[in-house]
């Protein structure tokens, strides 16, 4: 293969007229059609899939933790929550919740929140869409956000919170972005800042709401059995009264500055085993080099024959080995996490993983490795579209940081990734002028009793 970046998948064919004039439809691919509805700027993208008679109808907003700033962090993930406490329609006082209709009708449902997205989706029997599309057409603009339900969803999250700060891994993965994001807004976790979280108020979080929940901030997204003439016909008759926002949606400026010498940090804490990070600073989703380095973090970490499970868990210098090639919207990290085996010490770890990468970049890699790769992301990407839900959630994570074609076009710029492709992003991004290291270190029970003893005690 070239060492130049994958070349980048062909355009959509240029679509053919709508079928629906409240519509203009954008590009067609791959069985895609993606539409905006004219009156307000939705994004509307269909994909039939008629094996079995059910739907699954999601809407995604363009706003997730990396849209916050000090004093409302956490804000997207809070909002998630109480968006199923009620609108005028769907309210639990009127014995029509949102969970509860949702339920009646023998709907799988949810919501997350992530660094660059919220999503919302539901898979219903294909003849109970119009409940999924009233449902979400009336929170999109109509969220009650009633202060009696913040406080109690408030405890919630904070519960949710503390659960992540007595997990190892959760821990060094926040603080590993807190040190290398400094001015962007990845440096904040997408569950909020925990005072942010106790001490924002209703008001705020509305003002949040109103500022980024509007049709021409969101993408909506119908995969299954569907006919494409009713199904835009009735997304329109539910969203189409619901105005554009009257201001642009307010645009992320700032940009990480590049690093200029490694980063490091400790974090000392109950537990049992030690454990040890290496972030890299990286690209965006949409870079070609994202692939590449996919394909790298299959052969670092993608399962018992990958290199780092041999050098460190098969060596017994770990117990297991974590690689995410993280894709973002932004420029984002390639990160290893390893939990150290009891009685090795987490340099010793670190040290193995920074000769792996430097094998790698003095020696290359060999092709059955990278075909191993790409047959272990293909099938990745064949589960991840077996189902429509599963079908939206991976496609809820492309919209957010990239674009459905995107999606589309994953599997083909995989497999057109060589072992000089990869070889060059680990020169290119996995240099120490780039990483941040992270420990986490457990406490002996004698430092923590003597924390906790009074001054002068």
């Amino acid at each position: 293969m070239s060492s130049a970046p994958p070349r980048p998948a062909a355009a959509a064919a240029p679509p053919s007229s709508s079928p629906n004039p409240a519509y203009e439809l954008l590009a067609e691919k791959a069985g895609f059609r993606e539409f905006r509805l004219k009156k307000n700027g939705l994004r509307v993208l269909l994909l039939q899939n008629r094996v079995a008679p059910v739907a699954t109808f999601a809407i995604v907003y363009h706003v997730g933790s990396r849209n916050e700033a000090v004093g409302h962090t956490g804000a997207t993930h809070l909002l998630e929550h109480l968006m199923f406490k009620g609108t005028p329609e769907f309210d639990r006082a009127k014995g029509t919740a949102v969970a509860a209709v949702l339920e009646a009708i023998g709907a799988r449902f949810n919501a997350t929140t992530w660094f660059d997205r919220t999503n919302y989706y539901e898979t219903v029997p294909s003849d109970a869409l119009d409940t999924a599309l009233a449902i979400e057409a009336s929170r999109m603009r109509s969220a009650l956000l009633r202060d009696e339900d913040r406080a109690p969803e408030m405890t919630v999250v904070r519960n949710e919170f503390e659960r992540g700060e007595n997990s190892p891994f959760q821990v060094l993965y926040k603080e590993t972005f807190a040190t290398a994001f400094r001015e962007h807004p990845y440096h904040h976790p997408t569950i909020g800042w925990r005072t942010d979280i106790e001490g924002v108020s209703t008001e705020r979080l509305r003002e949040f709401y109103d500022t980024f929940y509007h049709p021409n901030n969101a993408t909506a997204m119908l995969i299954g059995d569907f006919d494409e003439a009713v199904a835009l016909s009735s997304i329109e008759r539910r969203f189409g009264a619901i105005p554009p926002s009257l201001r642009p949606i307010p645009k992320v400026y700032t940009a990480e500055p590049p690093q200029e010498g490694e980063r490091r940090f400790v974090v000392r804490r109950a537990g049992e085993v030690a454990w040890c990070g290496l972030s890299w600073r990286t690209v965006e989703a949409r870079h070609p080099d994202t692939h590449a380095l996919a394909v790298l973090g299959h052969i670092l970490g993608g399962g018992i024959t990958a290199r780092l499970h041999q050098a460190l868990v098969e060596k017994s210098l770990a117990l297991s080995v974590t690689v995410v090639p993280w894709q973002l919207r932004d420029p984002a990290l390639f990160s290893v996490f390893a939990p150290v085996r009891p009685g090795i010490e987490p340099a010793e770890v670190e040290g193995v993983i920074r000769r792996e990468v430097a094998r790698i970049a003095a020696e290359s890699v060999t092709e059955a490795e990278c075909e191993k790769a790409r047959t272990q992301i293909e099938a990745e990407v064949v589960f991840d579209r077996d189902s429509t839900d599963q079908i939206a959630a991976s496609l809820s994570e492309a919209i957010a940081v990239a674009d459905w074609q995107w999606y589309a076009d994953y599997p083909e710029a995989i497999r057109r990734v060589g072992p000089a492709d990869v070889q060059r992003v680990v020169l290119t991004y996995l240099h120490d002028d780039g990483l941040t290291v992270g420990q986490y270190l457990p406490r002996p029970p004698a430092d923590l009793a003597i924390d906790a003893e009074e001054p002068g005690e």
